[in-house]
């Protein structure tokens, strides 16, 4: 490999301008490609197999009118004062228009509806009125029917004695005789009182029909007293979701879209963010929601500038001159043209989130830089030891371009093993980073020869080009104490274990408009509704519960109802809405506000809750299953499944990590130590995360509105990229060591000298690393400015206190036992001459042997 870069590099020095030349027609082609097949970038991360997506999958499927995507509007009047009726036509007209986008299905104006929330009121009132009524008539026509009753029995009973007497007049007078002489007269009184008899009966009968038909009327009342009583009862659990203040100042207004919120694309919410946005209602300020919010991460702004002046300057004080200073610029500004535009000219056919071609930019300007910086610093200290030009330039190729395409191939296999995750958002984030990375690595080993060929000597300064002004390296005859040692061992072990302790409190999600810069609408419009509406109507949740079968219309309602009461019981949720049922009526949907944010820890425990066994109680729901989804549970269910491959992929990268150091460095204790070192860098630099962006320490200077979780994927990105990163400088450092050990120096002195060797450019390029991240951090997005953050305090405390202090300070105090390595396990090693010490021996050897000739 070695020889194959010196060839590669001295063919670039002789065809410079020709090499060159093709890297800018790459970049141009590349950019005409974005430009003309680049699609949109998203902010939404899609994931198969969550339950949060079953849920919406279902409800497409059951419920098409419940499954679309919402989004809100806050409207609050610039004054404070309660809307006028001008501002309210103005606000339907608004309405109106939202209607007519394409992707918007309905709006929800605020006042129609609480009007129509209001006249569903009276109604009920008017019900309860009628209702009343007609209870007081039944019970009148009850009372007269029971009166009638009682006259009919009394009739009854009268008419009873006087057959009775009849009878018994009948019987006397058969005694005595005198029957026939009568008889007339008792056909006359029985046929009178048959009459009364008969008249009673049909009394009897209609007070019976009248009975019927009272006992009708009651059920038919009981029913209507049933019905009105649902009514009340969902017209309470609606008021939980007012659209309007108690004041009357601030309004939501509700759109509604065909489809969910990841499936409508950028463009179409911008339209309806650019109709919100660009309404002139007088007096009343409109701000689009985060759900709304289509602002994507910039890729790059003043901070990330600020930055890379940060690092020209330190290449300018490393290099001494503007055209070395200059030359990693250029070289990593056209990789990551190359590798960004390349990337998002494939937008158009991936969904690719906003914040995958910002990572490939954050990591391409780092490596590029540094790549190239690896090979100059070579180059330079070759030319002022007098090596000739090409000369130079072919074995700087050999020797650091070969640890450079090491470097990077182990920061590329790092990227690419984030596709072992099964997470499609992180496989082509990392997949995009990674050929940022490679084409960085393909500049440093073409390009960067052939701009040093063009550029010749005057890349040393002027007393550098007087071979004899050129400074003595100083001479390293002492190791390091063994008490400084392990001062400094201590030292750097106390600090990275203070710095690491936040992390065990980390907490993984993603960030809601809470963290949005504070003169954003999103943000804006998130506290307006915190203040007006409480905090949970910035995250609801949608829950969905399965019914027993065989209901009927008005036992689902029942039961809907009955479950909407068992959750209103729970301590962390504010409301909650019935919001639908299914056509059989064995699903029914709700809207359920929780009392916090959704970014809150409780909205969290909340969900969790929800799906558990016991999450309704009362007589009759135990066998109802819940669901729950909505953004906050789509957020959690994201950040589960990334905390469940974590370890994989972090046991994958630290394994990765011990296998190549021993091949490097043929050492068993020297990799260990350097992976232990590596994985206390990550936790301290996760610590500091926590404590700036979840915990909100030194909010204001960082510009954090709001503290909140940690971005999901931040720890597994971060993890990659400074695997790779921390290869980069431990090849640096540890190479010299086992160079100066393996030509005879003893194992202390070893560790001393090849830090010497190796320490000024480690320390500028993460210097100039830590610039580069260091401007993303002060970015407005929380997701850009917390990677930034990461990478920046990572890449500084790998190199300055692990990889320049802790690790030379652990392998001083191992002594010989650094450099141990089973016989068999070195017979078995393939041999990685990472620097390419073979190709320097052979180049010397041809030195002195034409010196000879000469």
């Amino acid at each position: 490999m070695a020889s194959l870069l010196q060839r590669l590099g001295l063919f670039a020095a002789r065809r410079a301008k020709t090499v060159i030349a093709a890297w800018f027609a790459l970049l141009a082609i590349a950019v005409t490609s974005f430009l003309s097949f680049g699609g949109e970038l998203t902010d939404q991360i899609t994931m198969p197999d969550l339950e949060s997506t079953d849920v919406t999958n279902r409800l497409a499927e059951e419920i098409p009118e419940a499954s679309g995507g919402s989004g809100s509007a806050v409207l609050q009047t610039t004054d404070g004062e309660p809307f006028d009726q001008g501002q309210i036509s103005d606000i339907a007209d608004l309405a109106a228009q939202l209607e007519r986008e394409s992707a918007v299905d309905s709006v929800t104006d605020p006042f129609v509806s609480e009007e129509e929330m209001a006249e569903a009121q009276d109604e009920l009132e008017d019900g309860r009125a009628e209702l009343e009524e007609g209870q007081e008539e039944l019970d009148r026509a009850r009372e007269e029917i029971e009166g009638g009753t009682d006259e009919i029995e009394a009739g009854y009973e009268e008419l009873s004695s006087a057959q009775a007497e009849l009878d018994a007049a009948i019987e006397e007078a058969r005694t005595e005789g005198w029957y026939d002489a009568a008889a007339a007269q008792f056909e006359q009184q029985q046929a009178e009182i048959d009459a009364g008899v008969d008249a009673l009966d049909e009394s009897a009968a209609e007070l019976d029909a009248g009975a019927e038909e009272l006992s009708a009327s009651e059920d038919e009342l009981a029913s209507g007293q049933a019905e009105l009583e649902r009514g009340e009862e969902f017209l309470e659990l609606a008021s939980g979701a007012q659209m309007v203040a108690d004041e009357d100042n601030v309004a939501i207004m509700m759109i509604n879209f065909h489809e969910p919120m990841e499936s409508v694309g950028v463009e179409e919410l911008g339209d309806v963010s650019e109709t919100l946005t660009g309404s002139e209602i007088s007096g009343v300020e409109v701000l689009p929601s985060g759900d709304l919010d289509t602002e994507m991460p910039h890729l790059f702004s003043v901070a990330e500038a600020i930055g890379l002046m940060i690092a020209a300057a330190v290449l300018l004080i490393m290099l001494g001159t503007l055209i070395g200073a200059g030359l990693p610029l250029l070289n990593a500004l056209v990789g990551v043209g190359i590798g960004v535009a390349g990337a998002m000219a494939f937008s158009g056919i991936f969904d690719m989130m906003s914040m995958t071609p910002v990572l490939g930019l954050m990591l391409g300007l780092a490596v590029g830089i540094d790549y190239s910086l690896f090979i100059l610093h070579r180059h330079r200290r070759q030319l002022k030891d007098g090596m000739g030009l090409r000369t130079s330039i072919g074995l700087a190729n050999g020797t650091a371009g070969n640890a450079v395409v090491f470097a990077g191939a182990t920061v590329i296999i790092a990227l690419l093993a984030l596709n072992v995750t099964g997470l499609p958002f992180l496989a082509l984030m990392g997949s995009v980073a990674a050929a940022c990375v490679a084409v960085a690595v393909l500049l440093a080993v073409t390009m960067t020869p052939a701009m040093m060929s063009l550029a010749g000597p005057r890349l040393l300064t002027r007393k550098e080009r007087r071979r004899g002004e050129a400074p003595r390296a100083q001479e390293i005859t002492q190791p390091l104490s063994t008490p400084k040692a392990l001062g400094i061992a201590a030292s750097a072990l106390a600090a990275l274990a203070i710095l690491a302790v936040p992390t065990l409190s980390l907490r993984l999600g993603l960030p809601d408009a809470s963290s949005n810069a504070e003169d954003s609408d999103a943000y804006q419009a998130y506290v307006a509704t915190e203040e007006a509406f409480g905090e949970g109507f910035n995250g609801p949740l949608l829950v969905t519960a399965d019914l027993p079968g065989g209901l009927g219309e008005e036992e689902a309602t029942d039961h809907q109802i009955d479950i909407a009461r068992s959750l209103e019981d729970h301590s962390e949720i504010s409301a909650t809405i019935p919001a639908a049922l299914n056509d059989d009526y064995s699903l029914a949907v709700f809207q359920v506000i929780p009392e916090e944010g959704p970014a809150a820890e409780s909205v969290e425990e909340l969900v969790y809750d929800l799906r558990g066994d016991d999450a309704l109680t009362g007589a009759g729901l135990e066998g109802v299953d819940i669901s729950v989804a909505g953004l906050p549970a789509t957020n959690i269910d994201i950040s589960d499944v990334i905390s469940d491959v974590m370890p994989l992929y972090l046991a994958l990268v630290i394994g990765l990590s011990l296998v190549l150091m021993i091949i490097v460095f043929r050492s068993i204790l020297l990799p260990v130590i350097a992976t232990l070192g590596f994985v206390g860098s990550i936790a301290s630099a996760m610590g500091v995360v926590v404590a700036v962006f979840q915990w909100g320490w030194f909010g204001d200077i960082f510009g954090i509105t709001e503290p909140g979780p940690i971005v999901t994927f931040l720890p597994v990105i971060t993890i990659g990229i400074l695997f790779g990163l921390a290869m980069d400088y431990q090849l640096f450092t540890a190479s010299g060591m086992r160079e100066a050990y393996a030509h005879g120096a003893p194992p202390r002195l070893a560790v001393r000298q090849g830090l010497h060797a190796g320490r000024s450019v480690v320390t500028a390029a993460a210097l100039i690393m830590g610039s580069v991240f260091g401007g993303f951090v002060f970015t407005p997005d929380p997701i850009t400015a917390s990677i930034g953050l990461a990478l920046a305090v990572g890449v500084l405390l790998d190199a300055f206190v692990v990889r320049l202090l802790l690790v030379p300070a652990l392998l001083h105090l191992a002594g010989p036992a650094a450099w141990w390595l089973p016989t068999w396990l070195d017979r078995i090693l393939p041999d990685a001459d990472v620097e390419g010490t073979a190709l320097e021996r052979h180049v010397d050897t041809q030195s002195t042997a034409a010196e000879a000739q000469s």
